[in-house]
């Protein structure tokens, strides 16, 4: 394969352009080559001195071509302090992303140390990241378009990633059929700074219940709920992750011990809320989201988009590299985090309630076709 040419690389000879320049090259008595029989030991010293030069010039510029040629390109530069990572609770996809996306990471950022922090969810998210105490995090796009505290203005986006699908489980042998009927019964409602408590207590809303008086609602998330179902303290509980979430599916195999309800018949009452409910849409868990749960049935439920965020305080160099590493890890993370493979460079860009931050935005347009 032939070298890119970046110019002509001397050899330290005479240019032969010509012969006027091939005189030029000559000594001044027309002796030729400087340092030949005829020089002075001075002479003759200082053109072998000359011709080592030259000769290492080139060896040099060979030697910086192929390294041009044959090493990918360094990127962005960035600041290589540690960087912090808001995830979620444990056994949520969140979680578990964050685990996998830090893997990638210390190949994508050499010299950054990145250290994942648990949360409760979404909205505690949001917070840690506008207070500075995380640099970047996953949120869902309602939770963050809810938020108007301080630092709002802020927030900026890297990438839409995946969409979290909305569960309501309830033991096998339960009569609920529908978030109507859960009126006087023990629910996992998610914790309070939960996207899980958000959603849960606008669902409810759609359903014609009051959380604080028409269930007993129970603050716990994906990392407490499914040991409690099955154990009798809770009769059906809420959760929000990407399909499937590994603590639901031990729940449903090898027996099928809990069931999904369905929730697509609230989607057009939340619609109908006011502001701040675009966010949810209509979507179906397929028949092998947790085939053993379902009875091979696809679930009407709704979903919302989760966003990965940052703050317009960092550094651009690093949000570009970041941002690569996410779209270029989703084949990586996706075998063992499900939804990751849903991370698309084509919808990656779409981050509405935020705009994409400037150094995202630099990776998208250096990708575009």
């Amino acid at each position: 394969m032939d070298l890119p040419h970046h110019g002509r690389i001397d050899s330290g000879g005479p240019e032969r352009t010509g012969p006027g320049r091939e005189r030029a090259a000559e000594g001044p008595e027309g002796l030729g080559d400087p340092g030949g029989p005829g020089d002075s030991p001075e002479r003759a010293g200082r053109a072998r001195r000359r011709r080592s030069v030259q000769a290492a010039l080139a060896a040099t510029s060979v030697f910086a071509l192929l390294l041009w040629w044959l090493l990918p390109s360094s990127g962005p530069s960035y600041p290589r302090a540690p960087v912090s990572f808001a995830t979620g609770v444990a056994n949520g996809v969140y979680e578990k992303y964050g685990v996998l996306l830090k893997t990638d990471l210390r190949t994508a950022l050499p010299g950054v140390e990145v250290n994942l922090i648990h949360t409760e969810g979404s909205v505690d998210n949001i917070k840690r990241v506008v207070s500075g105490r995380a640099d970047f995090t996953i949120a869902a796009a309602d939770a963050v378009a809810d938020y108007h505290g301080p630092g709002r203005t802020d927030l900026r986006a890297c990438a839409r990633l995946y969409d979290d699908y909305m569960q309501l489980v309830v033991p096998r042998n339960s009569s609920v059929r529908s978030a109507h009927e859960l009126r006087g019964l023990r629910v996992g409602v998610g914790q309070m700074d939960s996207g899980v408590h958000l959603i849960t207590r606008r669902l409810l809303a759609a359903a014609g219940l009051d959380i604080a008086t028409d269930v007993t609602p129970v603050p716990v998330g994906i990392d407490q709920a499914p040991t409690m179902l099955l154990a009798g303290k809770l009769d059906a509980f809420f959760w929000s992750g990407g399909l499937p979430t590994a603590a639901v599916t031990a729940m449903a195999s090898p027996a099928a011990r809990i069931r999904l309800v369905q929730l697509g018949d609230l989607v057009a009452r939340l619609h109908a809320m006011g502001p701040g409910m675009q966010y949810y849409r209509q979507a179906v868990m397929p028949a092998d989201a947790y085939p053993m749960a379902q009875g091979g049935q696809a679930v009407a439920t709704i979903a919302v988009a989760n966003l990965l965020v940052t703050t317009d305080h960092l550094h651009a160099g690093l949000v570009e590299r970041l941002t690569r590493a996410v779209i270029d890890s989703r084949d990586e993370i996706g075998t063992e985090v499900h939804a990751a493979q849903l991370v698309d460079l084509r919808t990656a860009v779409f981050t509405d309630p935020l705009p994409l931050h400037v150094g995202a935005e630099r990776y998208y347009r250096s990708v575009k076709p």
